[in-house]
């Protein structure tokens, strides 16, 4: 999770966006409010976007946030039962926030019932997390690198050291902190939802859970 990570799916779904629409990067720029020399980068797969912006463009151009990761226009999904994705750290999407830096793996398949995120964890205590955050599902957790402090709404607080693991109710209000004398960490998470719109209700917890 360095700086050549790369992001092909955001800079093909934004190219394909504008030349759909037939707008040059500035007409693309007056109605996403991103600077066209951003636009070009992101484009050239060169720069990704902040969550913020993210947001932003998902926004003013009314689109699901989650659909500028998937390549494909394809909605319709298939009917098979084979269906596979080999995730890679340097291919994953990354989206960063006040607490973490997500990075979603295999965003090439639609419609998952699991959510894979490799995730930096950048706070450092439950006040500079803030709210803790809920929302459907379950969840499980795995170190693997550093040590972290899990807060929940119903237990007190306990540390995971690298190797060990957690999995709880995602309704249950909760956050993920650095643990003492630690200044980040890494962990895996595994979201799990009968609810289609997952990743689009994660990727609305500005700074919060896996």
């Amino acid at each position: 999770m360095d700086s050549t990570t790369k992001h092909p799916a955001l800079a093909s779904v934004m190219r394909r966006i504008r030349t759909r629409n037939q707008w040059t990067l500035k007409q693309m720029s007056e109605k996403c409010g991103i600077p066209v020399s951003t636009l070009s980068k992101v484009e050239h797969d060169r720069l990704t976007l902040s969550y913020d912006k993210l947001q932003q463009v998902s926004e003013r151009l009314n689109i699901r946030m989650s659909d500028l990761f998937v390549e494909s226009e394809n909605r319709e999904v298939p009917q098979v039962t084979g269906r596979r994705s080999i995730g890679k750290v340097e291919d994953a999407v990354q989206v960063t926030t006040d607490n973490y830096d997500y990075h979603y793996l295999c965003t090439d398949l639609r419609h998952k019932r699991m959510i894979p995120i490799v995730t930096r964890i950048r706070a450092r205590s439950a006040a500079e997390f803030g709210e803790l955050v809920k929302h459907h599902g379950e969840e499980f957790i795995y170190v693997i690198e550093g040590a972290i402090e899990v807060h929940t709404e119903f237990y007190d607080p306990v540390v995971l050291e690298e190797g060990q693991s957690i999995y709880l109710d995602s309704a249950m209000g909760h956050a993920y902190v650095a643990a003492k004398n630690c200044d980040e960490a890494v962990v895996l998470g595994v979201c799990s939802s009968a609810d289609e719109g997952l990743l689009d209700s994660l990727m609305s917890l500005r700074g919060a859970s896996m």
